[in-house]
């Protein structure tokens, strides 16, 4: 594997489109990105589908998820996609440019050190907590708070990762902000100490 530095990694076979990335960021073989703000340190892992997206730092998105994942209208008489991708079907047509612009003003929004399972879907306009996990295979319809698993179809709250008054230290300690240098200097503390130890060495 590649060493992981200021630019990004991308692997062979992505698709990648009005996307950008912060440092240490990684994006798996076969994975289709599109209209992404991805922060540092965040990655995909293969064939995850990312659209109209804005990502924290430290995000770990496994293979074959979705976020924002693209709707079809339904208040019509057709929902296929001739109705706005025109210009596919009739030299004559235009395409839709009012549905495209709904379509990309909602953003899924995907916080800090947070994790996304194998196979999940998180729909458009979803906000995702720091350090919220979902499970692989959950669809994600509804917001999620900070630090809370959740799981199922549609996903539903299964407990928290951490105690509230440690995740919101958490959220006040924001080490997803350290510099690369004081994230080194503090690795064996990040593995070796759980998470109350760590707030209370490093406060928060």
């Amino acid at each position: 594997m590649p060493r992981l530095g200021p630019d990004p990694v991308l692997h062979p076979d992505c698709e990648i489109s009005e996307s950008r990335f912060g440092a240490f960021c990684e994006i798996g073989r076969g994975s289709r990105l599109s209209r992404v703000e991805m922060g540092d340190y965040s990655y995909c892992d293969r064939h995850a589908e990312i659209a109209n997206a804005r990502i924290g730092k430290f995000a770990n998105i496994a293979a074959f998820s979705r976020i924002g994942a693209t709707d079809h209208p339904l208040e019509t008489a057709a929902c296929h996609h001739f109705l706005y991708r025109s210009d596919d079907y009739w030299d004559d047509a235009e395409p839709d440019e009012a549905f495209f612009a709904r379509r990309h003003a909602r953003i899924a929004e995907i916080g800090h050190d947070s994790w996304i399972g194998h196979g999940a879907m998180v729909k458009p306009g979803v906000t995702l907590g720091h350090g919220a996990v979902v499970a692989s295979g959950a669809v994600v319809t509804k917001d999620v708070p900070p630090y809370m698993i959740v799981a199922g179809v549609p996903a539903a709250p299964l407990r928290e990762r951490l105690p509230r008054e440690l995740a919101e230290r958490m959220i006040a300690l924001g080490w997803w902000d350290w510099d690369h240098g004081r994230l080194r200097a503090a690795l064996e503390d990040f593995r070796r100490l759980p998470a109350g130890a760590f707030l209370d060495r490093y406060g928060g």
